[in-house]
């Protein structure tokens, strides 16, 4: 998301540093809305509509251009007899929309903060960070409060201190151009270990006086919904070096010994909002939850093992929900009388508990992903046709382990693998952690003209430790109260076929088969489609999961492959199903 420039030269109108991270966002649209339109036009919004158009107006590249270009922070600490040292970008000023000659310094809820600081892979400062920038700024401008009443909430109180900081700042202009680092004219949105036990809240630190006090001591007194005049969203970008060495944001806050750099609280384990909900445990399998929500409208509940082997890394299962199914409903329980039949058809839970049984190659955590609209084709038409959004929400779950070796795994059912196939359409390669994709039934969205088999091939041939896996069966034949109700062509007997004849243009595929299956075999097993044959015309479409589908979607072409279960078997997990 960055590019760095190291040299010093005079662009748009501005110096940019002698060390600069330029950030990666779309040309400003020629006809995009400059500062004070801006405002004016967010004026009548309520605080939800305004925050959504102010992330749209991001995400569409209209922000200033000094703004786009990172200014380096260094500091040096000592920690346990080392002196260590971190180098990291910040952005000039606190988050603007418009143009360099008409900006709006645009103030934020911390959830809006958080999602866009990860489209831009950066992260939201600590109360330390906050001081050190504010050390390291060239342009340090006096506070300008104004009298607290009931509108410093309204959009015409931002104008006003907006215009205040203006003519501050043009009165520098001339020895510091735009770019040059500024500080001690907002209040941070910050994170700070104390939000763990404050859900709900903001924190917000600092808008310093001359001589380096700060008006506003670390406070988290009000709801995360409450923004006003004061407040600013700075952001620092994620990949920072740590004595000379590449590292992350996450990585740094988590070590003990190299926290420090960082933070004056010590280690963080949760250094974002996000809107993570505490880890609870959930049942006697000693497993526990944590719960992320993404706009809009999608909810994680991220389930792991309470004990950690600490020599394994980390599997990570992105599942991705069928059309209809809750969360709830998809971990799956033992059904009492009353209960909804959704219940017992696919186990992913105990599914789950059977593979920490009985492979155990790594820590093994199931990301659920669920939308509101109970479908993610349905979700992705109308939120996220590029995949960008997908992307993004990918990237904060895998930011969630940051602190450990990690192993992607990209699966659903029914419709969930439209979010797979999202996420292809959202990147340009498939990223290296990624170990395994699975489709469960699921490759309705499978479409060579948009890259997919190019990329799959290229993720597949890139390495000896990738994984391919498709399970479908002949629904184009299939009867629902006698009719038929998916094309030969559109269903997942169609997709699979298309999807493995594209695939044999750059692989050598065996094929096998009999009465009752379809064996399609790649990379020496590593590539493996098992498609069931249907002479009843019968629906298959949750059977392929309840007999141990997600199991064997997870260890096809692995040396557990068919030890102590079979795929279209008996369920072999009963014992870990939860009442």
């Amino acid at each position: 998301m960055f590019k760095c420039a190291m040299a010093l030269a005079f662009i748009g109108g501005f110096w940019a540093a002698a060390d600069a991270a330029e950030i990666s966002l779309p040309t400003r649209p020629a006809d995009a809305p400059k500062g004070a339109a801006f405002a004016k036009g967010i004026a009548n919004l309520d605080s939800k509509e305004r925050e959504r158009e102010i992330r749209a107006q991001v995400a569409q590249g209209n922000v200033p251009l000094f703004w786009r270009r990172f200014v380096e922070i260094k500091v040096t600490r000592a920690f346990d007899g080392r002196t260590n040292t971190a180098a990291y970008f910040a952005s000039p000023d606190y988050l603007a929309i418009g143009a360099d000659d008409d900006y709006f310094l645009a103030p934020v809820t911390p959830e809006t903060a958080q999602a866009i600081a990860d489209s831009l892979d950066c992260v939201l400062p600590t109360r330390r960070m906050v001081e050190d920038i504010y050390a390291a700024a060239a342009v340090k401008l006096a506070p300008k409060p104004i009298p607290p009443s009931a509108a410093m909430t309204t959009v015409a109180v931002f104008e006003q201190h907006n215009e205040t900081v203006r003519r501050q700042r043009a009165e520098l202009l001339a020895e510091h151009p735009l770019g040059a680092l500024v500080g001690g004219h907002k209040k941070d949105v910050v994170l700070t270990a104390r939000l763990a036990n404050a859900p709900g809240k903001v924190a917000i630190y600092g808008w310093h006086q001359p001589g380096g006090k700060p008006i506003q001591p670390l406070y988290l007194g009000h709801a995360s919904a409450w923004v006003d005049y004061s407040h600013g969203a700075r952001f620092v970008q994620r990949k920072l070096t740590v004595n000379g060495e590449a590292t992350t944001f996450e990585a740094v806050l988590a070590n003990p010994k190299l926290a420090s750099l960082l933070s004056d609280e010590g280690p963080l384990s949760e250094p974002r909002y996000g809107k993570v909900r505490a880890a609870v445990v959930t049942n006697t399998f000693n497993e526990q939850t944590v719960t992320m929500t993404f706009d809009p409208g999608v909810r994680a509940v991220i389930n792991s093992p309470i004990a950690w082997d600490a020599g394994k890394p980390v599997k990570l299962v992105l599942y991705a929900l069928p059309n209809g199914n809750t969360i709830e409903q998809t971990i799956g329980r033992k059904l009492k009388p009353g209960d909804d039949w959704h219940y017992d058809i696919q186990h992913i839970g105990a599914q789950t508990r059977w593979l920490r049984e009985h492979a155990r190659d790594a820590n093994l955590v199931v990301a659920y992903l669920e939308c509101a609209e109970k479908s993610w084709p349905a979700w992705r038409r109308q939120h996220d046709t590029n995949g960008k959004r997908i992307a993004i929400m990918v990237d904060a779950l895998r930011r969630h382990f940051a602190n450990h070796p990690l192993k992607l795994v990209l699966t659903g059912h029914s419709g969930g693998g439209s979010f797979t196939f999202g996420y292809l359409n959202g990147i340009e390669n498939i990223p290296s952690d990624v170990e395994r994709i699975a489709f469960l039934d699921s490759n309705y969205a499978y479409d060579a003209t948009q890259g997919h088999a190019e990329k799959l091939a290229r993720w597949l041939a890139g390495a000896n430790d990738r994984y391919l896996c498709v399970l479908a069966y002949h629904d184009s034949i299939a009867l629902l109260n006698g009719k038929t109700f998916v094309s030969e062509a559109g269903g997942t007997w169609g997709r699979s076929h298309a999807m493995q004849q594209d695939l044999a243009k750059h692989f050598e595929f065996t094929r096998e088969a009999d009465a009752e299956w379809q064996r399609f075999t790649a990379l020496g097993g590593r590539v493996k489609f098992l498609l069931k044959e249907n002479p009843a015309k019968a629906v298959l479409h949750t059977r392929q999961v309840e007999w141990n589908g997600f199991i064997h979607a997870l260890l096809a072409g692995a040396e557990w492959e068919g030890n102590s279960y079979a795929y279209f078997g008996p369920r072999a997990y009963e014992q870990w199903i939860a009442d």
